[in-house]
């Protein structure tokens, strides 16, 4: 679950407290190309306001219409489907014949979402798991390759952990990065222990400040497959205490700024505090993909590129114009 579904779903907790009802929608199925992928959410209250999305804008108005009219979802979760027919799919200005399928869900204490809400909190991947007959939620743990399933009677979805970036150092170069980082759904922290560069950074919405060691804050932040940690300072006592321990866990990505021959020095530096060959190995060094970016603005942007890429699964050994992606959104011309 990335931090805009967390603040949907904590919206929806906000405004079920408040007295409102309150219909959640989630995505489970897309046929051509949809705006927003299966597993995408997005709440409704009783009055019309909404929060998140589920289709980019294509049909969200006709979906608060109908919820604040009782047409959908007013006892029971329910199935409702767009793009069925050419007229639909003129009428809602789905892209390329596009069909989208939503899961109306009306909320309430057999919900869950306060303990849904608790276990991302704590860092802990749960699976939810929605009976559409009764309405009744039950939450555990999830299995091996866990997406979004849905048979017709029971919608699974899997949520938690957020995203998590680590920066070492407090440099204009990390403030650029972690503006964007923010943007792209992670959870940032920046580690600087050198007082001198820590002004302005409570200006950052979104970005934490710690001034520990950043062995010691590796550590204590018991990095996940979520997270990532890129190094900064061009410092090697700060640079190189960070690597040795982040190479250690499951981080879906440890990089480090600097020349490939500066980071051949460091991975023989690391081998010498007992990090092993492999672990070496997964160090990404020169960090960020090679854009041709000379500012710190543009470096940025190839950092955020390259922790995309690796979140998204994208092999980065082929070349960028090789990859075609798979974006739900067809160009128009």
């Amino acid at each position: 679950m990335n931090s805009l579904d967390i603040e949907v779903l904590q919206t929806a907790l906000a405004w079920l407290e408040r007295g409102h009802r309150v219909v959640l929608g989630t995505v489970v199925r897309t046929w051509g190309s949809a705006p927003r992928p299966p597993g995408s959410l997005m709440v409704i209250r009783d009055d019309g306001q909404v929060a998140g999305s589920v289709s980019g804008g294509c049909i969200e108005d006709d979906l608060i219409r109908r919820v604040a009219a009782g047409e959908l979802a007013l006892r029971r979760p329910e199935v409702t489907t767009y793009g069925q027919t050419a007229d639909e799919v003129r009428r809602f200005g789905l892209p390329c014949g596009g069909t989208v399928q939503v899961v109306l869900e009306p909320l309430g204490p057999q919900s869950q979402l306060r303990e849904l809400l608790t276990a991302t909190a704590a860092h802990r991947q749960t699976r939810r798991e929605l009976d559409l007959t009764t309405g009744l939620v039950r939450l555990g743990p999830p299995t091996a390759g866990d997406r979004v399933e849905f048979d017709g009677q029971h919608l699974a979805t899997v949520h938690g952990p957020r995203w998590r970036l680590l920066i070492i150092g407090g440099g204009q170069l990390s403030r650029y990065l972690a503006s964007m980082a923010v943007m792209l759904d992670h959870q940032v922290t920046v580690c600087e222990p050198r007082t001198e560069y820590h002004e302005g950074w409570d200006a950052l919405p979104g970005v934490t400040l710690s001034s520990a060691m950043p062995d010691d804050l590796v550590l204590a932040m018991n990095l996940d497959a979520h997270s990532a940690v890129v190094a900064l300072t061009h410092d090697p006592k700060l640079d190189d205490l960070a690597l040795m321990e982040a190479l250690r866990t499951p981080a879906y990505y440890v990089g480090a700024m600097g020349s490939r021959p500066n980071n051949e020095r460091r991975r023989e530096r690391l081998l010498a505090f007992d990090v092993t060959h492999e672990e070496a190995a997964r160090l990404r060094g020169p960090v960020g993909l090679r854009l041709g970016g000379l500012t710190p603005p543009e470096i940025a942007l190839s950092i955020a590129a390259e922790l995309t890429a690796r979140r998204r699964g994208v092999d980065l050994s082929q070349p960028l114009a090789d990859w075609s992606g798979s974006g739900t959104v067809c160009a128009t011309a």
